[in-house]
């Protein structure tokens, strides 16, 4: 009897510990639980620059300025996302208005190698002061130079744009911006834009270090501004020239920072673009059919900016 039961004993003990063997490889070979990925994400950054160039024209009136911006990002799907954002940039304006704060939004979708962003943007210029010797309630006189400008230039735009990645060295693409009031003139603007980029697979610098080149080319058509600001010849307004400008340029990068060394131009004289900024720094005498005896600015004219900027997003911080 006591035979029987030490049998039943072992084989008992024997086949628990075979079970327990099995459950024990088989919660082993079990696969580890899918780490689940936040369709949120917020990029982030600033800079720092020789000068501020919006589509070759200074806004910083040729001096140092700095900028940054906060972007919440939301990927409804691996090829769609929608981002909202607000940025702000120090300026030189000709009304003393505090700074440019920016507000925009929009969608990207990407097919491929080919990446979309559809959007609207609006450019806020809060404290400016009205100089004209027009008349205009709340305005103090011209200019030193004779300039007009009025307290608010807020405008804004609606914009697609397009880039093609050949391949991670190589894109290129194209923009298209519209708003019916350019910097709040009452002149509507159109500017189509380009630009190509190579990024060089490898350069003889230490790990984490990359460069690239890049050149942009675009052309703003402008409209026939409000009677603000009428110049002789033209009492309802002045039909602003519209321009081609373009730029060259190449960088350094390491890890969330970019260098960047660039030479800005365009096609105004300094006449035409007096009359399109009303440059409070403008001097001289440039006169032309939109600036009769007006002085000349050198906010379009050729220059070169070094620009530092750090980029980065709560994704690339993990």
């Amino acid at each position: 009897m006591k035979k029987v039961l030490t049998t039943v004993l072992v084989a008992a003990a024997f086949s628990a510990t075979s079970a327990y063997a099995a459950d024990l490889k088989a919660l082993k070979a079990a696969p580890a639980p899918v780490a689940i990925v936040s369709p949120w994400d917020v990029a982030f950054g600033a800079w720092i620059a020789s000068d501020y160039n919006f589509r070759g024209v200074s806004q910083s009136a040729h001096k140092p300025a700095v900028g940054v911006y906060f972007e919440p990002r939301y990927n409804f799907t691996a090829n769609l996302q929608g981002y909202l954002g607000i940025g702000g940039e120090s300026i030189d304006f000709p009304n003393h208005a505090a700074a440019e704060i920016d507000f925009y939004g929009g969608l990207r979708p990407t097919f491929g190698k080919l990446a979309l962003d559809i959007g609207a943007w609006y450019y806020w210029y809060p404290g400016g002061q009205c100089f004209n010797t027009g008349f205009i309630p709340g305005c103090n006189a011209s200019l030193p130079n004779g300039n007009v400008i009025k307290a608010d230039l807020s405008f804004w735009e609606v914009y697609g744009k397009a880039t093609y990645n050949f391949s991670d060295a190589f894109s290129f693409g194209g923009s298209i911006y519209y708003s019916p009031s350019v910097l709040n003139s009452g002149a509507d603007g159109e500017f189509l834009a380009g630009f190509v980029k190579y990024v060089f697979p490898t350069v003889p610098l230490p790990s984490g270090w990359g460069a690239y080149v890049s050149a942009d080319v675009g052309h703003w058509f402008l409209g026939t501004s409000d009677n603000f600001y009428a110049v002789t010849g033209f009492p309802n307004g002045i039909p602003y020239k519209s321009y081609t400008t373009w730029d060259l340029g190449g960088g350094l990068t390491y890890k969330v920072f970019t260098l960047d060394f660039r030479y800005y131009d365009t096609d105004l004289n300094k006449g035409d673009c007096n009359a399109f900024t009303s440059d409070h720094t403008a001097a001289g005498l440039s006169s032309t059919a939109i600036n009769p005896g007006g002085p000349g600015s050198k906010w379009c004219g050729a220059t070169f900016i070094v620009k530092l900027s750090v980029d980065t997003a709560l994704s690339a911080l993990k």
